[in-house]
């Protein structure tokens, strides 16, 4: 039987998630949108509560609604116009599925931690993830100003890093104590601090990038041992959070696989 009401109780848990975060924080799930994102779930065994569809999913989408049925996935059918209302993007690929959020294990051994502070802005927020997951970071630490990581638009922008490495809120006196555990240097991105090309970052640390509008938290100063920044030319003063973020991954990157003088 095909789902065409809105009142349908998948259909207004599925509202629900999408719109506000308390609603995922206490329901302890989110929603995912289109075939790659659940491709990236499914293969790294994330639990499925159950999946939406409609007429319009193609072959791919539907070799892996069949899967996850015979894994035992509550799948169902809706029709267009529904899935359309509740698709977040421009273009819906015909599948939604609602996934419990997972605090994924933190490594004893840190020594790569990215934190993003204050990051408002669910793009950044998202590109940050989707690079700390090319550059082998091992966990991020979100602080509690930072825009929830499980928001549909963050989801969209990491291109299913959430499903590649650890994702944690946590209290800045958590972040501390994990800092301290794991003997991590604490670098905070600013424009008056030390080049990141005259930094030694090949001992380990965990990255500090803060927000677009207000910058860095008081909680994230005061946890920092050094500043650092990004060489510019020219009159720009500043890079958005995502490009700085990026480029002080890569660098940390650079030297660690580059033999250095």
């Amino acid at each position: 039987m095909v789902i065409t009401s809105s009142q349908n109780p998948k259909i207004k848990l599925v509202r629900a998630l999408l719109g506000r975060a308390k609603e995922r924080r206490e329901a302890g799930m989110f929603v995912i949108e289109g075939v790659r994102l659940a491709e990236e779930a499914e293969t790294r065994d994330w639990r499925f509560r159950f999946a939406l569809y409609d007429d319009s999913l193609n072959e791919r989408g539907r070799s892996l609604v069949e899967r996850l049925s015979s894994r035992g996935v509550e799948v169902e059918e809706v029709s267009e116009n529904l899935m359309k209302s509740l698709s977040d993007t421009e273009t819906p690929q015909g599948l939604l599925a609602v996934l419990e959020i997972s605090s994924q294990p933190i490594s004893s051994l840190l020594n790569f931690v990215l934190i993003p502070d204050q990051i408002r802005d669910p793009g950044n927020l998202g590109t940050l993830l989707r690079t700390a997951a090319a550059a082998g970071v091992q966990a991020v630490l979100i602080p509690p100003e930072t825009t929830d990581a499980f928001a549909p638009k963050v989801l969209r922008a990491g291109m299913g890093a959430h499903f590649r490495l650890p994702i944690n809120s946590m209290t800045w006196e958590e972040i501390e104590q994990l800092s301290q555990s794991a003997n991590l240097q604490i670098y905070l991105a600013d424009m008056h601090g030390k080049s990141c090309w005259e930094t030694d970052l090949r001992q380990p640390l965990a990255l500090m990038i803060g927000g677009e509008a207000e910058g860095a938290s008081a909680e994230a100063r005061k946890l920092a041992t050094q500043k650092i920044s990004i060489p510019m030319s020219g009159n720009v003063e500043s890079l958005n959070a995502g490009v700085a973020g990026s480029v002080l991954m890569f660098e940390v990157v650079r030297q660690r696989t580059t033999a250095l003088p």
